[in-house]
């Protein structure tokens, strides 16, 4: 998934949220989940209708903290692992399983 930079903020499940990510799978939700709770966000999800062409569930997915942006937390580095290492764009898309440091941390 693509970390987008516009704010919104929704009702999921009866509760006014910051959208995180929308029509997402459950393999994505529960990585999100685990990792928004573990960085003390409640966490909101909620299935979208099905369409009849859809064989996949999808899922949207908030949290109650309505100033909450994802972009600013990812490149912030305010978010941290199960590891306590800080997320990066790669671990939260899911491209690596490690909180690799970018270019722009590397020493010379």
């Amino acid at each position: 998934m693509v970390l987008k930079a516009k704010h919104i903020v929704e009702e999921i499940s009866g509760q006014r949220c910051t959208v995180v990510e929308k029509g997402i799978e459950k393999k994505r939700v529960d990585f999100l989940k685990k990792l928004l709770q573990h960085n003390q966000f409640e966490v909101v999800v909620e299935e979208v209708a099905q369409t009849e062409e859809s064989t996949v569930q999808l899922f949207n997915l908030g949290v109650t903290d309505l100033v909450f942006n994802p972009v600013i937390a990812v490149y912030e580095l305010t978010l941290k692992t199960a590891k306590g290492e800080a997320v990066t764009a790669a671990y939260w898309n899911q491209e690596t399983t490690e909180s690799v440091k970018e270019y722009w941390l590397m020493a010379k």
